[in-house]
């Protein structure tokens, strides 16, 4: 049965002050996201000074939320839209790998554009026309629509060229 209430698509916080301006969190929900954004921008994985006293090696990240007091809707958000987690099993890992998911999502929000993704100003039809002027740049040739039956190689393993159509 579907609900006759609507849905919206909402920006996900990816600071401190989005999350201050965000309809999705609560008043304290806020200050717990704060804090925990605070703790990723400052984390310098080379210097274990700066991860709070937790050792994020060993530590679950579910625990990290723990420490940060995040509810679980808030959960949801951070691991699948900021640290681009598909399944939940992340929270069961090492925190390390999901708060260097998490830094270079945060840093990367605003660099080129509002968004923290890049895509190709004119579409996906941009990635084959830059990659076979990048091809003709280095001597190659872009063929489209064309079988490969071989890849040939030379001695030391570099791949040398294709053979298609007997040729």
């Amino acid at each position: 049965m579907f609900s006759s209430a609507k849905t919206a698509v909402c920006k996900v916080p990816a600071n401190d002050m989005e999350a201050l301006k965000s309809g999705l969190l609560g008043l304290f929900e806020k200050k717990r996201v704060i804090g925990l954004y605070k703790f990723i921008n400052g984390c310098n994985f080379e210097d274990k000074s700066t991860w709070n006293g937790m050792d994020l090696n060993k530590l679950p990240m579910k625990d990290v939320y723990a420490k940060y007091g995040v509810e679980e809707n808030t959960i949801d958000f951070l691991g699948h839209a900021i640290a681009l987690h598909h399944q939940d099993t992340y929270l069961y890992e090492p925190a390390l790998e999901t708060i260097k998911k998490m830094q270079l999502y945060l840093s990367s929000q605003g660099r080129y554009g509002e968004s923290p993704f890049l895509y190709p100003i004119y579409g996906v039809g941009g990635l084959p026309e830059s990659f076979s002027r990048l091809c003709a740049i280095h001597g190659g040739t872009y063929m489209l629509n064309t079988d490969c039956e071989q890849i040939l190689f030379d001695a030391d393993g570099k791949v040398t060229g294709i053979q298609s159509g007997g040729k």
